[in-house]
């Protein structure tokens, strides 16, 4: 007969069974992320002396000059003014960047001069009216530890802080702040120098129609040079999730909000998992917190796992699978549930960025009523399914109607959908993206919906004109105001243009993607 074997000697097989198990686990998941991590390039190439480029980096192009400002207030209005000057007396054409994250060469004219504001960043806090007067160059980055050492906090932005304040306020962007219209609505003024080297104060008292104009007007009316934004108290959030299938998200999502009061901030992210396209959505919902001290700004200490995760997705099925797996099960326990609306607010679009040669992330967004949302979701599926491009995210948010801007995207309290896709830098890459972005432009016509401007410019123009009606007298107030032309960009040549001049000219860039 055998001996049975002792306690001791059992639970030391069952731990070791369980190590093998657990080592047997880990052992894929952490090879794939040792294998990104060793394939990941440090930093991306450098831009050729006389040429810029955008965040798709398929738009470089040549151009006369890049002028940046420097010295003091006065100084920089003088020297901006007499360069437009020069620009009028040379015939170039002048284009407004700051951190440059649009898609579809909106801050670049081929041969023309780009107006740099980057590092025009001065800020003053009026605490008595909760108001920040910041300069158009600041990144949200520079904004959001000025104002967390006084305790307030941007009341809209985008979900990232790597973008200019100008920017921000030049596409209207809209952010996860809930139940709130896009920035427009918390700009209580800008200073904007028109084409002849004067500067207006623009607000919805003053200059009315050139305020509604600029903001969302891409640059093509002036440069911002300062605004004035209303801000708001820095708060201490509480995260509440849930995955639940699509079908329930939006019920579930009215009863989280119904039974959470003080609900603040509320995005979902949608399954990209092929097998299981858009069958699941993770709701979060940050809350106020009473229940303690605000935590303080930090920089966060998981920023390569993060990237190492997301980064991986971009490779393979299996790598998006593990990424939902993180998202749903791992991440809540390792981020906590406190956080500030600073923190939340204080992540760069670096951690995630495509350093590759080879390839580059490209973002698509559309808004569709919420009545009109399921709808939109089953021809995203179909649409998807059918190009099987790579789909690397997609975000859900609410933006509510905007009653500020001339070219709005949000008529309506609307659902957004904010897709990242990563796409070959080749012409049958971009081929591909131009296909599938113009049947996703009609599926959310279809739907009462329309595409976000800041992106590549794959929409037709006649899609373009069905999503915005108002285009046509938004060109025609562009003539009024800038009758010479001086700010152009590659959204005016794209859009701007009356159908019967559209065919090119000498200095017209090759269709966005020409340079991949």
């Amino acid at each position: 007969m055998r001996p049975r074997p002792s306690k001791r000697r059992l639970l030391a097989l069952l731990a070791l069974t369980a190590l093998v198990a657990g080592a047997a686990l880990l052992a894929r998941p952490a090879f794939h992320l040792a294998r990104t991590v060793s394939h990941d390039t440090g930093a991306r190439a450098p831009l050729p002396p006389g040429f810029t480029d955008d965040a798709s980096r398929l738009n470089q192009t040549k151009v006369a000059e890049i002028w940046r400002p420097e010295g003091a207030a006065t100084d920089l209005e003088r020297e901006l003014a007499a360069l437009l000057a020069r620009a009028r007396a040379d015939g170039l054409r002048v284009s407004v960047a700051g951190a440059r994250h649009t898609m579809g060469g909106h801050t670049i004219y081929p041969g023309g001069i780009v107006v740099d504001m980057s590092g025009w960043n001065g800020m003053r806090l009026d605490e008595a009216r909760g108001i920040l007067k910041v300069g158009a160059g600041a990144l949200w980055s520079d904004v959001i530890p000025y104002l967390d050492a006084r305790g307030m906090s941007v009341a809209v932005m985008q979900s990232n802080n790597s973008f200019s304040i100008g920017g921000s306020i030049s596409v209207n962007c809209h952010g996860w702040q809930y139940d709130r219209p896009p920035i427009a609505s918390t700009v209580e003024s800008f200073r904007l120098m028109l084409a002849d080297g004067s500067v207006v104060r623009c607000s919805r008292s003053e200059n009315a129609e050139l305020f509604s104009l600029a903001l969302g007007g891409y640059g093509l009316f002036g440069i911002i040079l300062d605004a004035e934004l209303r801000v708001v108290p820095n708060e201490r959030y509480r995260l509440v999730r849930r995955v639940v299938p699509i079908d329930d998200s939006l019920a579930t999502l009215d009863e989280m909000i119904e039974s959470l009061p003080g609900a603040q901030m509320v995005y979902a992210r949608m399954s990209i998992v092929p097998e299981r396209l858009f069958d699941e959505v993770i709701l979060n919902a940050f809350v106020r917190d009473a229940e303690g001290g605000i935590p303080a700004l930090n920089e966060g200490s998981m920023a390569e796992l993060q990237r190492a995760v997301f980064r991986g997705s971009a490779e393979s099925d299996y790598g998006k699978e593990l990424r939902w797996k993180a998202e749903t099960q791992l991440q809540p326990l390792v981020a906590g549930s406190v956080a500030s609306r600073n923190q939340l607010l204080n992540e760069g679009v670096e951690v995630f960025e495509n350093r590759s040669a080879d390839s580059t992330d490209i973002l698509h967004e559309y808004f569709v009523p919420r009545r009109r949302a399921a709808g939109f979701v089953g021809a995203m599926r179909s649409i998807i399914g059918s190009h099987r491009p790579n789909l690397m995210n997609v975000t859900v948010r609410g933006v509510n109607r905007d009653d500020d801007t001339f070219l709005r995207y949000a008529d309506e309290d609307m659902i957004a959908f904010v897709m990242l896709f990563v796409q070959r830098k080749t012409f049958e890459g971009e081929a591909e993206m131009e296909a599938l972005t113009q049947e996703l432009v009609e599926a959310a016509l279809a739907h009462e919906g329309r595409h976000y401007l800041p992106y590549r410019l794959h929409a037709t123009p006649e899609q373009f004109a069905r999503a915005y009606p108002q285009a046509r007298e938004f060109f025609a107030l562009k003539r009024k105001y800038d009758p010479e032309g001086l700010f152009q960009n590659g959204f005016s040549l794209r859009y701007g243009a009356p159908a019967s001049s559209r065919l090119r000219d000498e200095r017209e860039p090759d269709r966005p993607g020409s340079n991949p």
